[in-house]
């Protein structure tokens, strides 16, 4: 191969660092790239779009074992039938919408506090007005004076 990248060039195009260049070649999610003459890594245009893809589907919430096992569906899709994109997106789908559940009751928590001028944790722990769901755990110390 007498042209190609140089890890530099290929990081700076996909937007990651060489040292996450390196890591995903360790794993495995990216392929061991040819080397110059004088062993110089030197990457196709394709290392680009494949890091790219691996970090698009981890900004999507996919793990890097799950990016793997989606890289490998992907390169199986003659052989034996492997859960592809449609099913693994869907499921984490199903994630994603239990954790905005769960953040959306976080948050209604949170902004209850902030609007209820909560300003102590100890004391808020212990009053049964204060709006953050752990009161209701607290068996000791309550109080009914002002909130927080």
């Amino acid at each position: 191969m007498s042209a190609g990248l140089r890890s530099g060039q290929v990081a700076e195009a996909a937007g990651v660092n060489i040292q996450t260049l390196r890591y995903y070649e360790r794993r495995g999610l990216l392929a061991e790239p040819e080397r110059s003459n004088g062993g110089h890594r030197l990457y196709d245009e394709d290392a680009v779009t494949a890091l790219r893809v691996i970090k698009a589907a981890q900004r999507l919430g996919f793990t890097l074992e799950e990016v793997a096992e989606l890289l490998e569906a992907g390169s199986h899709r003659h052989g034996r039938p492997v859960a592809g994109l449609q099913d693994r997106a869907a499921a984490k789908l199903v994630e994603v919408d239990a954790k905005i559940a769960d953040l959306t009751i976080i948050r209604t928590a949170l902004a209850a506090a902030v609007a209820a001028g909560c300003d102590d944790l100890t004391l808020c722990a212990s009053s049964a007005c204060c709006p953050i769901p752990f009161t209701d755990l607290a068996e000791e110390n309550r109080h009914a004076g002002p909130c927080c």
